[in-house]
């Protein structure tokens, strides 16, 4: 298995089906919760919801940057949001994240070895690969938390 292939593995691994490191992933946390409980305030933390989007939002923008287009996130806006107020607006969040998650990987697994290497976007951002990489790393940090979220509202109920 060639190194793309790991990292696409990798990465669906946290979004879409795995369960080595974490023994669960965003799709096995989200794809059974309703909307309000993903968009129910716990103290002030973030949402469910809103990991779930910030997530979501970095996996799109890198997306566009694998298909030849400019990168267009900022951290800035990486939490900034349209409210949720329906099971549809729900499920349509849901839907585009797992497609965005499987073309991401897609991408990742078709991606030439060489352009690991090579810099992503500009230099300071680095490497193809620390790009990929932190994806996975930032995603599961997200994950963690959003798996502690879900048991504090099972205990507020």
């Amino acid at each position: 298995m060639n190194n793309q292939s790991k990292l696409a593995n990798r990465f669906r691994e946290v979004i879409l089906n795995g369960t080595w490191i974490a023994n669960t992933n965003f799709k096995n946390e989200l794809q059974d919760m309703d909307w309000t409980t993903a968009t129910e305030k716990v103290q002030n933390l973030n949402t469910i919801a809103v990991l779930a989007q910030h997530i979501h939002y970095y996996v799109k923008g890198v997306k566009n940057v694998f298909l030849g287009g400019n990168l267009e996130i900022n951290d800035r806006f990486s939490f900034d949001f349209p409210e949720m107020n329906s099971a549809a607006d729900w499920k349509i969040f849901l839907d585009t994240f797992w497609k965005d998650a499987e073309e991401f990987a897609a991408l990742v697994e078709k991606m030439p070895e060489k352009q690991l290497s090579e810099n992503f976007v500009e230099e300071k951002y680095g490497t193809y690969l620390r790009n990929i990489d932190a994806m996975i790393e930032h995603s599961y940090y997200h994950l963690g938390q959003i798996v502690i979220l879900k048991k504090m509202l099972k205990n507020q109920s």
